[in-house]
């Protein structure tokens, strides 16, 4: 796994904690949630400024979306059900 996709897997699960829809969650940033969706696929590079941008919006550190993480690697149900399980 490159960088590009570590930092798209994390942006896709901080996102979804978030409970917000990637529309949502990507206005007012100046670039288009389509674009970021691409972002979030690891189709596409982002800049350094805007990684550091989302962090914040995330309420992360930077090291959190740039740091391999395999728990990272579900789906938004897996999200959802380990939630409600507490953990």
């Amino acid at each position: 796994m490159n960088l590009r996709e570590i930092i798209g897997m994390n942006l896709k699960y901080y996102r979804y904690k978030s409970g917000l829809s990637q529309e949502k969650f990507y206005s007012n940033l100046g670039l288009s949630y389509k674009y970021l969706a691409c972002v979030e696929r690891g189709e596409e590079n982002i800049t350094t400024d805007y990684i550091d941008i989302l962090a914040r919006k995330l309420n992360i550190n930077l090291e959190d979306l740039i740091t391999f993480n395999e728990e990272h690697i579900v789906t938004k149900k897996r999200i959802d059900a380990r939630e409600k399980v507490g953990n």
